[in-house]
Formats: structure tokens, sequence, C-alpha cells
């Protein structure tokens, strides 16, 4: 091909060139060297990111795409104009294809299937073919040494644009819609205004140059890739875009720089260049800042992040604990379970030949069988004692299954505390004459109302009271009183009373059972209602005691909404064991 030479003196170096409008140092060269450095800069952080990849691909071609409008506007040779307008041509469609793959990885996180693939190639193909041929360009005006567009150039490639940008538009659309968190839909929002803007700007330029042959206020058009790359800078800081931080800011310190950089290429008397200068240095000091201090702020949030994933993290292991410890407690509640329903079934066994064995050796000492000797009564007085004391443990035992097991079953009735006093004093005022003890009853003068009771429960709870008054006192006696009180008290998990503080049950009845034992020490209180447990020196008056009674006695005045608790003055000067149950009834 001929080189035919346009109208004007050959060009200088290209960015030097008179024919190149000034308008390109501030709209299309900032938007190529920016888009540049953030393109390389994300692929360089994230190399293995798709979406980083297909962003390089297109800064790499609007960079190219650049310099070949450079080229343009500066060469003066035909077939030069020819060749690289073509280049422009294709390269120019491919950043839009590339974008749509791009909003498609964006969007999905993943990558395109194979079908659209194949689509976005298959609209691409005609106009690869046709790129070398007159049906793209025909030839080149010599006035302005512009090429000549034909069909292809004017319509196939802007329709393609125009198709690629509303695809991207609709795949916005349908993404958003379905995207539930407002922070992703927020992201994809700006990426989506950010490309948009970017290739309608785009496409607006080149449309107008190539129906007005006004390229130089097509160059306007240009501004669109500055702010893509503003759009991507804060969907990078903001939302974590390609896993890449503080991108924005580097962004913009680096495009004030090639802005006023820019100007070197065009000023040409020495204030303008010493201004220029001195404004440049400013801009990459204040630049260099401004990026170390957000650096550390980046490194400070990020210390916290760390923390913070460690405290989750500690957290998780915690729950992880935690469940484990649930799951070892069920299984310990199963044995424990299991453990009370052995020792039911055990007692319920038990008793039966226990109680045959008591009632025989009971015939036997009454002469219901004959005479027996004093040695031989002796013993089976001895035997009857065993089996009284392991019939009594059995039925604790039973006691504390059905407590633990929540089948402990009550009668409520109305019934009178007094006569259930009286039957008591009667069953043991033997049994105190017996050990040369006092026992006194002690009952207010008018007459205690009937309460809502288990009788028989409250009964075992009192006898049980007076039982271990008499077993662990050497000298003295028992005294069992009864009284009505205005207002009940609060005992604490202890055992202890909460000085001035009610209970707010209103009128009480209250049940003292006091000895002049062995007392209780004031450590030792907290303990006394817990099973198998006893005082320090009672084993030294009565081996036989379980630590039962008391445990299963607190269970049923908790059952009438009552409470147990005991008081002492010290070891060695009695015990004062309390109940009171609520007049108004459970």
């Amino acid at each position: 091909m001929e080189s035919i030479l346009c109208p004007w003196d050959a060009p200088r170096f290209l960015i030097f060139s008179s024919s190149v409008p000034q308008i390109l140092y501030y709209a299309l060269i900032p938007g190529m060297v920016v888009g540049l450095f953030l393109g390389f800069f994300v692929f360089l952080k994230n190399k293995k990111i798709l979406s980083s990849k297909i962003l390089l691909f297109i800064a790499l071609s609007y960079f190219i795409w650049g310099i070949f409008s450079l080229v343009l506007f500066a060469t003066n040779k035909s077939e030069v104009v020819m060749v690289w307008w073509s280049f422009t041509i294709l390269v120019e469609v491919l950043i839009y294809a590339a974008s749509l793959y791009l909003a498609y990885v964006f969007f999905d996180q993943g990558d395109v299937v194979f079908k659209k693939k194949m689509i976005i190639f298959s609209l691409l193909l005609p106009l690869i073919i046709l790129i070398p041929t007159r049906y793209n360009l025909t030839g080149t005006r010599m006035i302005d040494c512009t090429a000549i567009e034909g069909p292809v150039a004017l319509y196939f490639s802007y329709a393609l644009e125009i198709l690629f940008s509303l695809w991207i538009m609709l795949l916005f659309i349908k993404r958003y819609r379905s995207i539930v968190g407002k922070k992703e839909k927020r992201k994809i929002a700006y990426f989506t205004i950010g490309i948009i803007m970017f290739l309608v700007t785009f496409s607006s330029g080149n449309i107008i140059g190539s129906f007005t042959s006004d390229w130089v206020t097509s160059q306007y058009g240009y501004f669109g890739m500055p702010i893509f790359i503003g759009f991507l800078s804060y969907i990078i800081v903001k939302y974590q875009a390609f896993n890449v931080k503080m991108i924005a800011v580097q962004a913009l310190v680096a495009a004030l720089v090639v802005l006023v950089g820019a100007q070197f290429f065009f000023v040409h008397d020495s204030i303008s260049i010493t201004l220029t200068g001195i404004t440049l240095s400013l801009s990459l000091g204040f630049g260099y800042m401004l990026i170390k201090s957000i650096k550390e702020e980046i490194k400070q949030r990020e210390a916290l992040e760390l923390a913070n994933k460690e405290i989750n993290e500690r957290k998780e292991q915690l729950q992880t604990m935690a469940d484990s410890l649930a799951v070892a407690n069920d299984k310990l509640r199963k044995l424990d379970n299991a453990k009370t329903e052995f020792i039911s079934i055990a007692s319920h066994q038990l008793r039966t030949p226990i109680t045959a064995i008591k009632g025989f050796v009971s015939l036997i000492l009454e002469g219901s069988y004959g005479e027996i000797g004093t040695e031989t009564k002796g013993a089976l007085e001895k035997v009857y004692l065993s089996s009284e004391r392991l019939v009594a443990l059995i039925e604790d035992l039973l006691n504390v299954s059905r407590i633990e097991s929540g089948r402990m079953t009550f009668e409520f009735e109305k019934a009178s505390v007094e006569k259930l006093l009286k039957e008591l004093y009667d069953n043991f005022i033997l049994i105190a004459k017996k050990k040369n003890f006092y026992l006194d009853l002690k009952l207010p003068t008018q007459a205690l109302p009937e309460i809502t009771m288990d009788h028989a429960k409250v009964r075992e709870l009192v006898s049980n009271f007076i039982d271990n008054a008499l077993k662990y006192t050497e000298k003295g006696g028992v005294t069992i009183k009864a009284e009505i009180i205005s207002e009940g008290v609060i005992v604490d998990e202890n055992g202890f009373v909460i000085p001035r503080r009610n209970s707010g049950f209103g009128k009480v009845i209250r049940i003292t059972v006091s000895d002049t034992g062995i007392g209780v020490g004031r450590d030792e209180i907290p303990y006394l209602f817990r099973k198998f447990s006893r005082g320090k020196d009672v084993s030294r008056l009565h081996v036989g005691g379980t630590g039962l009674g008391l445990y299963v006695g607190k269970a049923i005045a908790t059952a009438h909404h009552g409470q147990v608790w005991v008081e002492s003055d010290g070891v060695g000067m009695g015990s004062r064991f309390m109940i009171e149950i609520p007049v108004e009834g459970v």
C-alpha cells in the first residue's frame, strides 16, 4: 500500500505532537495510567481470583486503545491510520465484552458457564472476521487524516456495545432482586453504576466522532474511565471487593499526580513550569503522608479484626466445651436416674423380707412360740433394733428415690397441727422417760387453725426431728412448741435466717423442736439438710444414722411452701429445729 501523507508536518514524539488535542492530557491519559495502575495492583494482590484477571485485561485494553488513539491523532500517514483505526474498533468492542464477563463474575462470585461464553464469542466473531475488510473501513479523509468508517464500524460495533451495556443492566436487575443482604445489594449497585457510566460515556464519545467527525469534542467521553475507577476504588475500600484494601486512596493520589504531571506537556513559560513542579511536589508529599496514615489505620483495624477473630474462636471453643459438658451432664443425669431407679427397686425388694424378719422376731419376743432364755431374748432384741434401723433406712432411701425422680406424692387436706403434735408426744413420752429425759409440749392458749397439709408427711417430718433430738441428747430433754407467727422469715440456701426479712407468706404456723443435746457448729449448719450429711459428733451418740432424714424433711417442707432450718448457740449448747408452714395452705 502506497504511503500517502496528510497535509501537515510529520509529528514529533506522539505526546508532543501539535496535532494531539490538549483535552487528551486530562480526559484520556490519566484514565489510561490510573486504570492500568489499578488493574495491576488488584491483580498482584489476588492473582488467583478470576475477577482481578478480567479487570486487568480491561485496564490493559483501555491503555492499548489509548495508545492507538494517540497514534491516530499524531500520525499523518494514511496506511497507519487504516491499520491502527481497525485495531481501536476491535479493542473497543473487546472492552465491552470483557466488562460483561466481569459483571457476571463479580455478581455471581464464579466463572460464567460455557454456553454463555460461546454466545458472547459468536457475537464477536463476525466483527473479528470483517475487521480487515472494506466493510469496516473504506478509506481515509485527507483533510483531517481520519478513516472513513463502513457499516461494521458505524453500526455493527456500536450495536454490540449497546447490547453488552443493556445486558449488564438486565443482569444487574435480576441479581439485585435475588440478593437479600443490603450490603451486597449496595456493592453490586455501585459497581453497575460505575461500569455503565464508563461504557456509556465511552460509546457516546466515539459515536459523536463517528457520525459528526468532531473528534475533539468526542474526547470528553473518556472521562468515564476515571469515574469507573472512582466507583471501583469505593467498593474496594467500603466492601472489600476483590479482597483489596486501601486502593482508593492510592488511586486518588496516583490520579492527582498524573493530572498535575500531565501539565508539563503543554505549559511553556518558566513560571508555569515552576508552579506545576511545586504543585506536583506538594501532591507527592501530602499523598505519601495520607497513604502512610491510612496504612497505619488499616494495620490497627486488621489487629482489631484479628483480636475479634481470636475472641470468636475462643467463643466457639467454649461453646464446643459447653456442648460437650451438656452431653456429659445428660449422661450423668441418666446415670443418676438409673441409680435412683435401682435404689427404689432394691429398697422395695428389701423391705418385704426385713418387715417379715422384724415381725417374726417381735412374735418370738412376745412368747408366741414359747418361752425363750434371757441370753436369747437379748440377742433377739438386738436383731429387732437392727431390723428397725434397716426398715427406717429403706424408707429413707425410698423417699429420696421418690423425691429425685419426681414421684413423691402428697395428699393435701385440712388437718390440725395440735392433734398431730399430741399424737407424737404420746408416742415419744415413754422413750423419753426410759432415758430419764423430759419431753414438754407447749401449745398456745388459743387453738391453732387447721391448715392444708399432708398429715402423714408432716408427721414424718416432725417425728424425725423429735427422734433426733432424743437420740443426740445426753441429759436434759426435749421441748415441742407450736405457735402462730404473723409473718414468716426467709432462710438462705445455707440454712441461715436472713435478718429483718419477711418471707411474704403472711401468717405461718411455726413448730420448734428444741433440745439440750450436743448442739451444732455454725460451719456444719449448711450441710445438715443435704443427702448423707451428718454432724461431726453425732456418730459418737448414734452410729446408725444415714443423714437422709433431714434431706427428706426439707423436701416435705418445700412441697408445703414452707421451710425448715436449724438454730444452735454452739456445740454442746443444744439445738432448735424449726418448721414453718403457711396458714393459707398450698
